[in-house]
């Protein structure tokens, strides 16, 4: 039985819909925000909340893989975090690192595919060399994607997509009169993934803070107090039974 069954019932025939499969996002995107305040709030170094909030992925990879929902992406670094010190983000760099060594071959195994979104020219050359040995390792029919946003902001994100639209039209492969959505969504990093269906907000913060503002348009958001070093499976849970009660109208009547 899935974990949605167990906490959320089966339908009822009631009149009441239920928990069904159907009920559940396909895509989850996750602001992971608060790893700082939770350091300070403990006297400890910011590294510790840092290295705390890498350790709630697991926790919440393993609900989402309980749930099937198919997509998840998780947003660690963002362009303007390189205003941060530089020992901040030399560790959050290695952090990286580290955890795609330690976790490739886990989350492989459980049939997780790992990839990434977000410049790459600003990378240090041993995270991105392990970035592209992985991208060349994709799994076939993974059971979830698992897609990290490391040095990711949106407008750069959409910034660059007009920039290769308007190389293609000066070359004139494209006619500008004939763009539509699905010509820039082609350009987006996002390409190969579908829009998010549910973005969650920890840390008490209201705001997308730059993140998938164009794929975003029609997701649910769902925000929540709690710091993401202390965000896991009843959270999530929480979110997906806030998602499950929502009517998604995108702007029908």
């Amino acid at each position: 039985m899935r974990i949605w069954e167990s906490i959320f019932g089966r339908p009822t025939g009631t009149g009441t819909p239920g928990f069904v499969p159907e009920r559940l996002p396909q895509h989850v995107a996750i602001i992971m925000d608060g790893n700082g305040r939770w350091a300070k709030r403990r006297g400890l170094p910011r590294s510790a909340g840092h290295r705390s909030g890498f350790d709630r992925v697991e926790d919440v990879l393993r609900t989402a893989l309980d749930c099937g929902i198919k997509y998840l992406t998780l947003y660690a670094f963002s362009t303007e975090n390189w205003q941060r010190s530089a020992e901040e983000v030399n560790f959050l760099m290695n952090l990286f690192s580290e955890a795609m060594t330690r976790y490739t071959d886990r989350l492989r195994e459980r049939g997780v595919a790992l990839q990434f979104i977000g410049r790459r020219d600003r990378l240090p050359a041993n995270l991105l060399a392990r970035m592209e040995e992985l991208d060349r390792t994709r799994l076939d029919n993974p059971a979830l994607t698992m897609t990290l946003a490391i040095d990711y902001g949106s407008r750069e994100e959409i910034l660059s997509a007009v920039r290769v639209l308007a190389r293609r039209a000066k070359q004139g492969t494209l006619e500008p009169d004939s763009l539509s959505e699905g010509d820039l969504r082609a350009a987006l990093y996002t390409h190969d993934l579908p829009d998010p269906d549910l973005i969650i907000r920890p840390s008490g913060e209201y705001r997308l803070s730059n993140f998938l503002l164009w794929q975003g348009a029609y997701a649910e958001l769902w925000f929540s107090p709690i710091l993401w070093p202390d965000f896991g499976r009843e959270q999530l849970l929480e979110a997906l039974r806030a998602y499950a009660n929502r009517e998604r109208r995108f702007g029908r009547a």
